[in-house]
Formats: C-alpha cells, structure tokens, sequence
C-alpha cells in the first residue's frame, strides 16, 4: 500500500487577524456554510462523498479560521480583541445549534446510517457518523419547536458566561500586584524568582521588585516566602480572585455567573430529558452512571483519606518543631518545603538549574523519538504572534507529518495554565490527500532573566510532558475521518490517558539523563540529587490525590446534586466536600469555585473527574512498560498504533484492552502514588 499525499493546511496568518474583521469574516463563513447546507439536504440519497465529507469541509474550514482567533484571545488578550471575540460567540453558538437542530440534515445523516453503503464504510467512517446521530440527539433535534428556541436561547447564554468566567479571572489575576523595594521582605526567595521579580518591575519602569498572581511568581511566595504576612496576603489574593471577597471584592465577582451557568445547564439537560445535567455530561463519556462516578471518586478517597490526614498530622508536628503555632493554608507549601528539604534533602529550587528548559523540550523529543520513532525538528522562518513562540516539524521516517507552536512563558495578557489546542485536523481532502495536524501547546512557565536562560521546576517538567501527550495523540493520529481523528470525537473521561501516561517518563533514570543538563555546565543531573528526587517522589502523594479528588466530588455531586435553587450554596457544598476529604482547612474568605475555570469556563463541567478516571489508565498503560523496560521499542509501537493513532475512531476501553491484555486495574495508580504497598501490587 503506497503512502497517502500529505498536504500542508495553510497555517496561520497572525498578522492578518484584525479584530474589526474577525465578525464580518466570521459571518460571511457562517451564511456560505449555511447556504451549502441547505443545497446538501436536498438530495435525498445522502452519501459519506455527497454529506458527511463536504460537512466535514465545512468543519475543519470554520476551525481553521476561529482556532486562531480563539488561541490570541488567550495569549495575547487585549480590549479590542476581547470585544471582537465575545462579539462572536453568540453567533458561532446559534450556528452550531441550528446544525445540531437541523432536521433535514438529521435525516441525511440517518439515511446514510441506515443504507447498504453504512457497512462498506471504514470504522472511522461508521464511528464518525454514530457519534454525530447521538450529537444531533443531544443538541435537541427531536425537540418540539418551542423547545428547540428555547434550546438555542440557553446555549448562546452559556456560551457567552463562559466567556465572561474566563475574562473576569484574567482581570482579576492582572488587577493585583505588589511592589517591593525592599529584598529583606522577600527573604527566603531564591535567586531565580528574586531576578523575576526584578525583571516584572523592570517591565513597569519600576525600581525594586513586583510580585503578581501569575503563577510562578505566586508559587515562589507561597513555597519559600519567610514572611507568613506576605504569604497570606498573596494567598488572599491569589484565593479571592473574581470573587465578593479579596482585594478586590465584588470588582471582578463571578458569583451570579456560576448560580446563573449551573441554571441554565440544568434546564438544558431537563428540556433533552436528563434528569441532572451530570447524566447528560456522560452521555458522551466512558462513565456509565453519577453512581458509577461517585463510588469511583468516594473508593479513591477511602483509600487515600487517611494517609493524608496522616502526611498532615507530620507536617503539623514539623511546623511546631519550627515555632509555628499553627498550619494554615497559606503556611502548608512553605513547610512542606522546609519538611521536604529535611527529609530528602533537596528542593524543586535546587533542582531548577538542571532543567533549562531549551534541554528539557530537546530531550523530551528524544523520549518520544525513541517511543514512538518520530523526530521534530525546529523551524526558525515561521509567522509568529510573540518572540517567545517556537514552532516544530514533526517527521517519520523523514517524512513531515504534523506540527507544533510552542508558547512556554507566562507574561501579561496571557490566560494563565496550561492547555493543547489544535489548529488543523488530519483528515482526507477532496483530492484524496491527507492535510497534515497542526497543534498549539501553551504553559505559563517563568521566563529567562537577565541572569538566566528559562529554568523550569520539575513539576513544570511533567506539565510539558502532559501537554505534549496530547499533542501526540493529536499529531500522531492514523484517523483520515474529521469528527475522530486526533483527539476529536475521544471521550473526555479518556482523553487525558496519553498526557498523563507520558509524564511517567519523568520520573525514570533512563529519561532524566536525557532532559536535564546544568544550564551553566551541561552536566546531567547528579546521581545524588536524582535519588533524592526519586525518593522525594510520593512526599505527601495522598494529600495532593485528596486535592484532587476534592475538586473532583464537587464539581460532580455541584451538577449532579443541583436542583434548580434560586441561590444554590455553592460554598457549602465546596465545604461539605472538604470535610470529608480535605485535609488542609480552607479559611472561610476561601473562594476557590470563582476561579474554577475548568467546570466554569472549560469544558470540564461535571467531568472533571476525568482527570483521576485517565490516571488510572495512564498508571495502568505505564505498567506494561514497567514489566517490558521503559523504553521497550515494542511496547512503545503498540501503545502509538492502540492508543494515539487511533483517536476517537473506537470506544476507549476496546482499545485499552487491545493495548493491555485486559480492562485497568486501579492498583498501579495506588502503587505509583505510594498509597499501596510495592508488596501488594499486582
């Protein structure tokens, strides 16, 4: 079999993008979609060539013009391009449910379903046009007119609070800043986040230094900061963000936007005949039931709760050792340092300077090479947004397949996290050739300083690495079919197995030689220094598995448990939930949801419990290399051609168990978290 064409799409045009013709554009491509559609739904024998790939035209087209669009209103956020955005999410809104409420167009798609053609289609094909029937069902086409408005009328409003979360959080995180003449109130900082901290004041015309909520400048002040003072302002700060509480209270305050979302996303999934809107959320999901959700998070949590109430009582113990009378929240990253540093002797500071991070992306190219057999390979002439972008080829056997801009660093105007996004989908042309994937990763790493190249803390190490898992199973894909290539058409509760699964490289020997070097010497980090961080590996595992499982419970029981209350108790809940697994306690000026972006701007409502459902797969999947060598070239071949080439062209536990001899086991996540014994594993 000969290999396909590959076409390149035609990548973005940054410059180009003009926030007083983002609308218009948009519009003309929406009515032109509009108008083919309704030529399409005319013929009466619908097929794959005369529908669904056309559609698919029409789909990767509107993502290829709003993709890019999307990810500067992220990254490079400014008033007139915020304005031109929001502009546009109640039109793309009541175009994706006039699609989705098209009736004709339902039929077309049925008639393809039930037609002798449906069996010679590929399973990518079969699978694709599966999922978007019970799309058209889940976007209200069997609905009665009246229905069907009122439908559209709660999905541009989602729509559009969605958006709103997400820019009061930015405004809220950008509103707070603190300078500092003095480096005495900053004792205990090290040196890279001292020399940030100039470089932000630096960037004002200010003297001295500027700390902000951005995170690596919070995560600085929160894990060496010597001036509990300091510490709780910055968390008040950081904790309070877009709430009625804070510095800021009331300015940014996303608490009407949260009762108003749950409302509406409830009427939603009651007008398509769910009885709460978590049943509807898995419909599309691996997960069958709630009740299948909440054993699986409250099993968790008994078997983790009590071995962080135990990791807490020793920090407690610990923290009077150093003259604290008490732990509170803002103390807890500071002593579990200082306890860390006592008990492994090292510190995620001392560690910085081993993982610049130009060393890191080369050597976690090296990982994937030697995994997966592809190489990347940078490109230097390319149209960029900012200086700090880099973008990637991606080959295999020589041959171009995909590729990646990177945007690591945290600066203003930048939606903070971490998160892929795609810019093109493989996928099979008119022509017959297949268009090459395009992915974005963004982090929000601390940039270089005058004194030294970008250093990245371990924990940022694994951020990237999940990031870039995601990005392969996009990139990597075998899948020629839109609606499920790549990571299209994944369940959302399976779609974090191949970011999560790579972070494991992280932590092995084998791999850390190839990441690390000492930015001044390019000596690889010292085998005494990688024993510690080895056996520091599981410091207080089980109270950051609760943390999960903490935001966790409460966003599902939050959408499974809400009634339709004129002011539902949201806190309470949160609290509620804390009280059966937290084991930090949160002060009662603690806003947390009004920052959760995730279940209130993302698309992780009532899924975020995806994140633990993965990680069992992903610890599971690992195993299997821990049995045949971590960079096994076999095991690695079966896990790309099972798992990351197959995109969502199969139901995910088909091919987990094509990968793993059987369905997951929940004890290799329980053993690499040191919750169950080595002893015990099975």
């Amino acid at each position: 079999m000969t290999d396909p064409v590959l076409s390149d799409p035609q990548l973005p045009t940054f410059s180009s993008i003009s926030p007083d013709r983002i609308k218009p554009e948009l519009l003309e491509l929406l009515n032109s979609n509009r108008q083919r559609i309704a030529k399409l739904v005319e013929n009466p024998e619908a097929t794959w060539d005369t529908l669904a790939q056309p559609m698919d035209d029409m789909s990767d087209q509107l993502n290829q013009m709003w993709s890019p669009v999307s990810h500067l209103n992220s990254v490079l956020n400014s008033d007139a391009l915020r304005e031109a955005y929001n502009g546009c999410i109640p039109e793309l809104s009541q175009y994706s449910t006039e699609i989705g409420q098209n009736r004709s167009l339902y039929e077309a798609y049925a008639h393809i379903k039930s037609s002798g053609e449906f069996q010679r289609l590929n399973e990518a094909q079969q699978k694709s046009i599966t999922n978007i029937l019970r799309d058209f069902h889940l976007a209200g086409v069997d609905l009665a007119d009246e229905k069907k408005a009122k439908y559209k009328e709660i999905s541009q409003q989602l729509a559009e609070l969605g958006s709103k979360f997400s820019d009061n959080v930015l405004d809220a995180t950008q509103a707070w800043s603190k300078h500092l003449t003095s480096e005495e109130a900053l004792k205990g900082l090290p040196k890279s986040a001292l020399a940030g901290a100039r470089q932000a004041a630096k960037s004002r015309n200010l003297e001295g230094y500027v700390l902000t909520l951005d995170f690596p400048s919070y995560y600085a002040v929160m894990t060496y900061a010597e001036d509990p003072e300091l510490r709780r302002e910055m968390y008040e700060a950081y904790n309070t963000r877009a709430s009625d509480q804070g510095p800021h209270a009331g300015r940014y305050d996303n608490s009407r936007i949260m009762q108003d979302l749950l409302r509406l996303r409830r009427e939603k999934a009651l007008l398509l005949g769910f009885e709460t809107f978590a049943h509807y959320s898995l419909a599309t999901k691996m997960a069958q039931s709630p009740e299948e959700v909440l054993e699986f998070l409250n099993d968790l949590a008994e078997k983790s709760v009590m071995h962080a109430r135990k990791e807490f009582a020793e920090l407690e113990a610990f923290a009077r050792e150093q003259g604290a009378d008490t732990v509170d929240a803002w103390d807890v990253s500071y002593y579990a340092e200082k306890l860390k540093q006592e008990r492994y002797a090292i510190s995620e500071e001392e560690l910085k300077p081993y993982f610049p991070a130009a060393k890191v992306i080369n050597g976690m190219f090296t990982v994937v090479e030697r995994l997966f057999g592809i190489t990347l390979e940078e490109v230097s002439d390319f149209e960029t947004y900012h200086p700090d972008v880099r973008y990637f080829r991606v080959k295999e056997d020589g041959r171009e397949i995909a590729s990646i801009y990177m945007d690591l660093y945290a600066r203003e105007n930048k939606r903070g996290g971490a998160w892929m996004a795609d810019y093109a989908v493989r996928r099979r042309l008119d022509n017959g050739h297949i268009q090459k994937p395009v992915a974005f990763i963004t982090c929000n790493f601390a940039p270089a300083t005058d004194e030294h190249p970008a250093l990245l803390t371990h924990n940022e190490v694994t951020t990237l690495f999940h990031e870039f898992g995601h990005a392969l199973h996009h990139m990597l894909t075998q899948v020629d079919c839109y609606e499920v290539s790549g990571i299209n058409g994944v369940a959302w509760d399976a779609v974090e197995l191949p970011s999560q699964f790579l972070e494991n490289w992280c932590w092995e020997e084998e791999a850390l030689a190839m990441i690390s070097g000492h930015y001044e010497t390019g000596e690889p980090l010292p085998k005494d220094l990688l024993d510690k961080m080895l056996a520091a590996k599981n410091f207080q595992s089980a109270m950051m598995m609760v943390r999960q499982l903490e935001f966790a419970l409460f966003d599902f029981r939050l959408h499974h448990e809400y009634a339709g209350e004129e002011n539902f108790d949201i806190l309470a809940l949160m609290n509620e939930v804390r009280d059966k697994v937290a084991v930090i306690k949160a002060p009662a000026f603690n806003r947390f949801p009004h920052s959760f972006s995730h279940i209130f701007a993302g698309g992780y409502a009532a899924g975020y419990y995806s994140y633990k459902w993965a990680e069992v797969l992903a610890a599971d999947a690992f195993s299997k290399f821990e049995e045949n060598g971590v960079f096994d070239a076999k095991t690695g071949r079966e896990f790309l051609h099972c798992i990351l080439e197959k995109g969502g062209s199969r139901e995910p536990m088909d091919l987990f168990v094509e990968f793993r001899g059987r369905p997951p086991k929940v004890d290799a996540l329980l053993r690499h978290s040191g919750i169950l014994p080595e002893a015990v594993a099975s």
